[in-house]
């Protein structure tokens, strides 16, 4: 029984991960860019309520593909862990409960980053591809991303998200309502850990398939990689040398 419910945990939660990158694979209904052979290029959006609704869903799905892979060893360990505690009674429900509850904090920040992107959208700093058209901006975001890798919130953040243990034993808490708030718990350490990466899409583009599974990866490498907590800190120096060079060019070029 115990092994049958940990086989529809597992696929709950690969159905989720692989719908949300095909979302963002397909980019299902988000304006693309120019296009070679297109003979005009591609008007501004306008924001109405179902472009802003649209847009939020785009930055959920991308939240969810790129983070809820590095979250499954806390889901599964979690499972484990109140399947024992419940004896006879199934899991499923309260690590869908510890699920949604991490997913609940990346639509928080998810809504936070759909008013920026509309903030540098009404400023003329983004491109068809939401990409920052600022060089300076650009060159702001890379080297506060690689400073904030050195952060001791970042730091305190990437301690807990590796060591599932250490937060299963610390923030424990029974039943579903216990579940929900762990969840929450674990989302806002990830959050702590992760949101300065996630805006460095407005470096390389919202809409950059590429560079969001290059994030994503990342990601992973840093949470979940024997090393990762000094591939982090390696990353960091690229980050800071790659936005300096770029704030240097753009004094050059003044």
């Amino acid at each position: 029984m115990h092994r049958h419910d940990r086989a529809i945990v597992v696929a709950i939660l690969l159905a989720v991960i692989l719908a949300s990158w095909a979302y963002l694979l397909v980019g299902v209904d988000m304006p693309m860019p120019e296009m070679p052979g297109m003979a005009m290029p591609m008007d501004a959006p306008v924001w109405t309520a179902g472009y802003f609704a649209l847009t939020l869903l785009m930055w959920m799905a991308m939240m969810t593909a790129m983070m809820l892979p590095s979250a499954m060893p806390m889901l599964l360990f979690y499972d484990s862990i109140a399947r024992k505690r419940g004896a006879q009674t199934t899991a499923v429900g309260s690590t869908s409960l510890f699920g949604l509850g991490y997913l609940v904090v990346w639509l928080g920040f998810s809504i936070g980053a759909v008013l920026l992107q509309y903030a540098f959208d009404k400023a003329s700093l983004l491109s068809p591809m939401m990409e920052t058209t600022s060089v300076a901006l650009a060159g702001v975001i890379l080297v506060f991303a690689g400073v904030y890798q050195w952060t001791p919130l970042k730091q305190s953040c990437l301690r807990q998200c590796r060591s599932p243990l250490d937060f299963i034993m610390t923030w424990w808490r029974g039943g579903n309502r216990g579940a929900f708030a762990m969840g929450l718990r674990h989302g806002a350490v990830c959050l702590g850990c992760c949101w300065v990466l996630m805006l460095l899409l407005f470096v390389g583009g919202v809409m950059n398939f590429a560079w969001i599974t290059g994030i994503a990866l990342f990601v992973m490498v840093e949470k979940l990689a024997p090393a990762g907590h000094w591939i982090g800190k390696a990353a960091s120096v690229v980050l800071i040398v790659w936005g300096a060079a770029v704030l240097v060019s753009l004094a050059y070029a003044v």
